[in-house]
């Protein structure tokens, strides 16, 4: 591949979008075989705040050490694949895939309100480069939950200015990174707090407001925005805004690269005649949908089915396999929320997320079998699906549940850091590599 120096420094492809056709290397498929399409993407998944380690200018780590919390520990050091990353990329590389997906962290980018810390910046092109190095499509999420503290300390998302300051981050991250993405997502499942409002978790109020009022104290404020957790009807419209406006500065930057939102999103059936499945799609998914019809992609991250009664999603029938955050085990969910992504946003659809904690890898393997043989269901039928990512590359910090959920394709021990390869991810990268069941 042609390759050239950019003003800075860097080794980089000649054209960031080229690596999308990396998925057609590898091997030829045998007769029969299940071919996905050429230049099909296939990937696994980090989130900054849940690998890189010591985030200490975000909302989450604040929250994480006040008293009371909710966090079942620390993210600490997590994977530290903050300086670990060139190694965890060429592994992701060597295992036969061609694609990662990993966040930027606004917090680092900007540690206090109008500073933009070029270090930073660099410390990201330099991660965009390491791709490029490995053959790897670089797909980028600006937004993955997490928020600078300064912004939380002013309400967060609920903060008029949220949406305005969002898209200048997105302008500045942009303009200094545009030209390495291939791919990019604004917010990473904006909808979760109304799916946490719809499931009625079981959270103690007491220790909620608890860790809220400490974490404001903390910070020197009088309040304190938490986006998991927050009031999803007073930040929908912020965060709808926050796609659109971000959408636009990623392309009045450098490099000409899809944008588009990822969504949580469960395959909701219907038990019983006045199920309120239709209107659970119609709050969770409806305003995304619409926003990423105005989009270039809609990302799929689902990991279960729900099954939805008259007032709301129903436990799993007993006896059902559960995973370690009490899913019940249904890989079929995917070809499902594919099918209604597809069918409601009409634009190309990637799975942006998809894995099962566990601590089996038979299972996980099994998993992913079953799921990618929905995804070939819906490209026989003709979906628009362009690429497989997995959740997630490396175990790691899974929020409130801390270290106890394993979701990655590689082991991470956190004394030492080294990494142990799983079956899983052998098996899947040879799927990638061969772009073939």
């Amino acid at each position: 591949m042609e390759r050239e120096m950019d003003r800075r420094g860097f080794l980089v492809s000649a054209g960031a979008a080229s690596l999308v056709g990396a998925a057609a290397r590898g091997r030829a498929a045998s007769p029969g075989a299940q071919v996905f399409p050429k230049g099909f993407l296939w990937g696994a998944a980090t989130a900054a705040h849940q690998v890189e380690g010591n985030n200490l200018n975000n909302d989450n780590w604040v929250l994480e050490h006040v008293k009371p919390t909710l966090f079942a520990e620390p993210s600490g050091d997590a994977c530290d694949h903050y300086h670990r990353y060139a190694d965890d990329i060429k592994l992701l590389a060597g295992l036969g895939f061609n694609t990662y997906r990993f966040s930027i962290e606004w917090a680092r980018i900007e540690p206090e309100e109008g500073f933009f810390s070029r270090a930073e910046l660099d410390h990201y092109r330099r991660m965009l480069a390491a791709c490029h190095e490995s053959h790897l499509t670089p797909m980028v999420t600006f937004n993955h939950f997490t928020l600078p503290r300064w912004l939380s300390a002013t309400g967060g998302w609920e903060n008029a200015a949220a949406s305005d300051l969002f898209a200048r981050y997105c302008e500045r991250a942009a303009r200094h990174l545009g030209d390495l993405i291939a791919f990019a997502a604004t917010l990473n499942e904006p909808n979760i707090p109304l799916l946490l409002h719809w499931l009625k978790i079981p959270i103690p109020p007491a220790v909620l407001e608890g860790m809220l009022a400490s974490a404001a104290r903390a910070v020197g404020s009088d309040r304190f925005g938490f986006f998991l957790l927050g009031p999803a009807d007073k930040t929908l419209e912020a965060l709808l805004a926050a796609h659109h406006r971000g959408l636009a500065a990623m392309k009045s930057g450098p490099g000409k690269y899809p944008v588009g939102v990822t969504l949580a999103m469960s395959d909701d059936q219907a038990v019983g005649a006045d199920s309120a499945r239709d209107r659970k799609r119609a709050q969770l998914y409806g305003p995304w949908l619409e926003a990423a019809a105005k989009s270039d992609f809609i990302g799929v991250q689902t990991y279960t089915r729900s099954r939805v009664g008259k007032d709301g999603d129903l436990p799993p029938e007993p006896g059902a396999e559960l995973t370690q955050m009490g899913y019940e085990f249904w890989p079929e969910a995917l070809e499902q929320t594919i099918r209604y992504a597809a069918a409601q946003a009409k634009v190309p659809v990637y799975v942006t997320e998809n894995g099962i904690g566990t601590d089996d890898d038979a299972r996980r393997i099994e998993y992913i079998k079953r799921a990618l043989a929905g995804v070939q269901n819906c490209l026989a039928d003709g979906v628009d699906i362009r690429g497989y990512v997995h959740w997630s590359l490396l175990d790691n910090f899974e929020w409130i549940f801390g270290y106890r959920p394993t979701f990655g394709l590689v082991a991470v021990n956190r004394d030492t850091q080294e990494r142990t390869v799983k079956p899983s991810a052998r098996f899947l990268g040879e799927i990638a590599r061969r772009n073939t069941l």
